[in-house]
C-alpha cells in the first residue's frame, strides 16, 4: 500500500510542477516570443502525469481481480 501512496505524492508534486511550467509559459507568451526550450517545458511533467495517472486509474481494476484470485 505504501507505493501507491508514493505513486499519488509523486502525482501531486508533478502535477504543481507542470501548474507553474504552463502559467510560465503564458507569462512568457505576453512579453514576447519566449525560446523553445520554454514552450515545451510543460511536455515532461504531462508525460509523467499521464504515467501516473493511467496507472491510479487501472488500480481500482486490478485490486478487484487480486480480491477475487485470493479469494479462490
Amino acid at each position: 500500500m505504501n507505493g501507491n501512496r508514493l505513486i499519488r505524492q509523486f502525482h501531486r508534486w508533478v502535477s504543481i510542477l507542470f501548474t507553474l511550467a504552463v502559467i510560465a509559459n503564458f507569462v512568457l507568451m505576453g512579453l514576447g516570443l519566449p525560446p523553445g526550450w520554454v514552450t515545451y517545458a510543460p511536455l515532461p511533467p504531462l508525460f509523467l502525469l499521464l504515467c501516473s495517472g493511467l496507472y491510479m486509474f487501472v488500480l481500482p481494476y486490478t485490486a478487484g481481480r487480486r480480491k477475487a484470485r485470493q479469494a479462490s
